[in-house]
Formats: structure tokens, C-alpha cells, sequence
């Protein structure tokens, strides 16, 4: 059998990606092509993610996408980091009709020790914006506030890190930005940590093998 015809084809689908927190939708231009080889529509969505608060950002970034996937049978999410909370937020106030899988990688779901911890040092919100400021482990977090997901969602976590500074604020086994634990989501469908570190995590070629598999089973391959 011909290989390349038994692959999947995913013409009427869209995918939308939403990078990290100061970071640019480049961050995901290797996952983007991927999703595009598989036959995915993708909207690799730039936006500033440092200048506005996680409420603003959500609402305008997000309807702005959706309004982008035009004759969508199925919309999916994919999203590094804060892209996920992002994704929380908006679906906590709205309802996507043909809303998909989503899958995040590294997402501070129950917020962050170094946000906690970095805050009030100078300089800090400066680089960082109001968004930053809203990812703390505290009880009033924008990700502590937005409850269980009523969606279907996959999680993956990373293990290792580059930045043993960071590592140090963070108890337990984490990325660098956040602990597997943190990245956790009550109503979640599945979760898995491999050993890869927060800022590349999406240009991991075993990363993007799971997020295709996620997209297509709704779990992660085992």
C-alpha cells in the first residue's frame, strides 16, 4: 500500500497555535509544518503576549482566530505555555460549536513557584506584562480561578531544564518554568511528562509524533 496515500487527511480541519509568554508565533513554525504535511489548515497566531492582561488577550486573540477558520468542520488547539491558560480563559466564558482536541505543552494550569517567587524584583512585569504577573500559584490566579475543563484536552509535560537557577524556585521534577505537577488540569482526558525542556519542547520531534497522535485518538500513544 502506498504510504503516503493511507495517511490521514484533515482538509476541513483547522488548527490553531498560540506560542508562550514573549515568544512569537516562530516559536512554532516546525509544529505548524507538521500539521500542514498531515493535511491540517493551521493559523499560527501572533500576538502580543506581554502587553495586555490574560482576560483581554483571550477574548481578542482567540475570536480573531476562529473568525480566520472559515468552513472549519473541527478546530483544534495546540498551545505552548500561557497559550493554554489563554484557551481556559476564553472557553470559560464561551462556547466553540465545533471545537475539537485541545493540546498543550508546558501550560502553567495551576500556576507557577517562579512567577510566585520573581514577581516583585525589579524589572520583572517590565518584561513580562500584566499576563505574566497573572500566572502565581495563588488561590486568585488567573489559572487557580478558571476551574476544571469542560473540554477535551490532552497535556504534556516536560521534565528536564536548562535553567538550574529557575529549577531551584520550582519543588519537584519540572521544566524550568513549571513542575509536571502545575501543568495538571482537573477534567483533563490525558497527561503525559517526557524529557524535554520548556522553551523547545514544541520543536521535539517525539513532542510533535504525541500532539499528532493526541489529534487523532484523543489520547496520548502509550
Amino acid at each position: 500500500m502506498n504510504k503516503q496515500a493511507s495517511k490521514p487527511i484533515h482538509s476541513n480541519e483547522y488548527v490553531i497555535l498560540l506560542h508562550g509568554l514573549a515568544r512569537t508565533s516562530r516559536s512554532m513554525a516546525k509544529l505548524e509544518a507538521t500539521l500542514q504535511s498531515r493535511g491540517y489548515k493551521t493559523l499560527n497566531y501572533n500576538y502580543p503576549s506581554s502587553k495586555y492582561d490574560i482576560e483581554k488577550l483571550a477574548e481578542d486573540v482567540i475570536s480573531d482566530a476562529l473568525s480566520k477558520c472559515i468552513g472549519a468542520h473541527q478546530i483544534h488547539f495546540v498551545t505552548h505555555s500561557m497559550g493554554g491558560i489563554l484557551v481556559r480563559q476564553y472557553l470559560s466564558a464561551n462556547k466553540i460549536e465545533n471545537l475539537g482536541f485541545v493540546v498543550m505543552l508546558g501550560p502553567p494550569n495551576k500556576g507557577s513557584q517562579v512567577v510566585d517567587r520573581l514577581k516583585n524584583l525589579p524589572g520583572f512585569q517590565l518584561l513580562n506584562g500584566p499576563s505574566g504577573m497573572q500566572l502565581g500559584t495563588s488561590d486568585v490566579s488567573i489559572p487557580n480561578r478558571l476551574g476544571a475543563a469542560n473540554f477535551k484536552v490532552g497535556i504534556i509535560a516536560g521534565t528536564r531544564s536548562m535553567n538550574l537557577i529557575l529549577s531551584t524556585l520550582l519543588p519537584g521534577i519540572n521544566d524550568g518554568k513549571v513542575t509536571v505537577e502545575n501543568t495538571k488540569l482537573e477534567g483533563m482526558s490525558d497527561h503525559i511528562a517526557l524529557p524535554v525542556m520548556h522553551p523547545f519542547m514544541m520543536n521535539n520531534k517525539v513532542v510533535i509524533n504525541q500532539v499528532l497522535y493526541y489529534l487523532e485518538h484523543g489520547v496520548f500513544k502509550r
